[in-house]
């Protein structure tokens, strides 16, 4: 069991760079989970954000600690929901949540489909030129869900796993996506992972049928 902190935001204009809903608020009490995520969550730009195999993010909040080390001048930036997650715990990280995983949260069942993907627009956030590499490399990432039966939520009703079919944890999903050198046998090990996202079996599908991994620059970098 499992008890989250919920959070929700509104698209925000920044000067100098993209409008985003990173910032988030705490919810108090019941909200209506959909099936596109929380009622009154947004998100700025839906083609690499939100839509059904990325309704909700959660980052485990043992990571903050991480990240206030490694930037001291900082560590007040670094408190949940900073990485602009929607749900906050502590006890689940990648390494005992499993690709795949369904929760039960109140009335709603919830299904890990991917690892979030660091971009370039969490260095402009937080000012710091290669978060978003550090926090690919690190593996301190995070992961995103599925609603797969939509109900009341709240802070109050713990995350509950009823179900696993996969046998590979997030962590390894982030070292096959990215810290290992190119292996079709491990992507097609991720492939058969239960419920992985329509966006991340189109990665795999693709490194397998050009034989090589994709530039990451773009993502991380804006480059």
């Amino acid at each position: 069991m499992h008890p989250p902190e919920v959070y929700i935001g509104n698209i925000q204009p920044y000067a100098g760079r993209r409008p985003s809903a990173i910032a988030k608020r705490l919810v108090e009490g019941a909200i209506k989970l959909t099936p596109l995520g929380l009622e009154g969550d947004e998100q700025a730009e839906k083609a690499h954000h939100g839509g059904p195999d990325r309704a909700l993010c959660h980052y485990p909040r043992e990571h903050y600690i991480h990240w206030r080390r490694q930037f001291p001048a900082q560590a007040e930036l670094f408190a949940a929901p900073a990485f602009g997650e929607n749900i906050s715990t502590l006890g689940l990280t990648e390494h005992n949540v499993f690709m795949g995983d369904i929760f039960r949260w109140g009335e709603a069942l919830i299904q890990v489909t991917q690892p979030r993907s660091p971009c370039f627009k969490l260095n402009a956030h937080f000012a710091i030129g290669n978060l978003s590499v550090l926090m690919q490399q690190s593996g301190h990432c995070g992961w995103l869900y599925r609603v797969v039966s939509a109900g009341m939520v709240s802070g109050e009703q713990p995350l509950e796993l009823v179900a696993r079919s996969s046998e590979v944890s997030v962590a390894e999903a982030i070292a096959i996506a990215w810290h290992l050198p190119f292996d079709a046998e491990q992507y097609r090990r991720l492939l058969a992972a239960a419920g992985l996202s329509a966006s991340w079996s189109k990665t795999m599908l693709t490194r397998i049928t050009t034989s090589r991994i994709e530039d990451f620059n773009r993502r991380l970098l804006g480059q």
